[in-house]
């Protein structure tokens, strides 16, 4: 079977979707039974994809502006994929809820969250331009939906009519790290890991934190990691004056292959985001044994499972108390810790490859019976 998967989101810094475009590939390259073969489709004017960015997979890139392609992709439906990669496939299987247009094969769309249909103002781009407008009649037309938690899948069958039977759960995977041995006696922090943007809320976070130094209490420093657009200036501008001044620590976009340190170091996790469709990083949070407080929104409580303390994310003062409670308990960091460890055993990467295969198998006998 001849498969294309969509890489560009992990062509420049892999936040959550290219790094479980990324991940998945190589869990399919490492997992792939014989007479398989995956090609990975990279298209941009500036970045480059890696010759060995996936060993054992192909590279289709192409120098085409990223603004120009999603344009003709997305509302002429052209050019096909084959006609850009000069071969044929069975499955092409795009990153993001939109189609790419083929010639032949099934295809499938990948639904992360549906925060773009409810709040487009926190988007920018093509997903606010085109997203809204496209996604429903996308997904319908696809072959097989694929999503990354069972949150999202009831929201793509309810709000975009998709039938239950196409759609597929593929969750990501946590990674292989091993858990550390103990706490950071010194440098301990709150950690905060992902993009500094509206939909993560880091805002109700920095009220929170706020709460904790005025009261008194010894926090530790609040790492916020993370890349941030633009529109984030008047957040990094808050972390740095008052109380907060030097609390704060902002250290901008993390390489994945930091990241495990930046775990280590922590002695609690927290994500407030007002919705995820997984949360990665409350996996990797997990398996390493650290701690996490989540907002109750999305698919926080549904990754996190007993493992996590909840809070309603427009509520500082539970963050607050939630934090406090967590910090101020060596034994509670403790049992937590364990059962984030055994929440995070059911997420790994060869279950995503086993999935995805299962879903490509619904999405091609879902194309003969159109055919049919």
């Amino acid at each position: 079977m001849r498969i294309l998967l969509d890489y560009r989101p992990a062509l420049r810094a892999r936040t959550g979707v290219g790094q479980y475009v990324h991940e998945a590939a190589r869990a399919l390259v490492a997992t792939a039974p014989p007479g398989e073969s995956l090609t990975l489709f990279a298209a941009s004017w500036k970045d480059r994809i890696a010759p060995d960015a996936v060993p054992g997979a192909a590279i289709v890139d192409r120098r085409v502006p990223v603004r120009v392609l999603n344009f003709a992709w997305h509302w002429l439906e052209w050019p096909p994929v084959e006609r850009l990669a000069g071969a044929g496939f069975d499955i092409v299987q795009t990153a993001h809820p939109l189609l790419a247009p083929s010639t032949s094969a099934a295809r499938l769309v990948t639904i992360h969250d549906l925060d773009f249909l409810d709040h487009p103002e926190r988007t920018r781009a093509e997903i606010r331009r085109d997203y809204p407008r496209l996604a429903a009649a996308h997904a319908q037309r696809a072959d097989q939906v694929v999503v990354v938690s069972r949150d999202t899948a009831r929201q793509v069958e309810s709000r975009l009519g998709i039938p239950r039977d196409r759609i597929s759960v593929c969750s990501p995977g946590a990674p292989d790290w091993p858990r550390r041995t103990s706490e950071p006696e010194t440098g301990g922090c709150i950690l905060f890991l992902g993009t500094l943007e509206p939909r993560k809320n880091v805002g109700t976070l920095l009220d929170a934190y706020e709460r904790l130094l005025a009261d008194g209490f010894a926090a530790p420093p609040l790492v916020l990691a993370g890349g941030h657009p633009p529109d984030a200036a008047p957040l990094l501008a808050r972390a740095r004056r008052g109380i907060l001044a030097g609390k704060v620590l902002i250290t901008g976009y993390v390489n994945p292959d930091e990241r495990r340190d930046l775990f280590r170091r922590a002695l609690v996790f927290v994500l407030p985001s007002h919705l995820e469709g997984f949360g990665m990083p409350v996996a990797e949070a997990m398996v390493t044994g650290v701690p996490v407080v989540v907002a109750n929104r999305g698919a926080l409580p549904e990754v996190a499972g007993p493992a996590a303390r909840l809070f309603e994310p427009t509520d500082a003062a539970a963050l607050a108390d939630a934090l406090r409670a967590v910090l101020s308990d060596a034994p509670l960091r403790q049992r937590m810790a364990d059962a984030g460890r055994t929440q995070a055993a059911g997420y790994t990467w060869a279950t995503t490859a086993r999935t995805l295969r299962e879903a490509w198998q619904l999405a091609l006998a879902h194309r003969q019976e159109r055919r049919g």
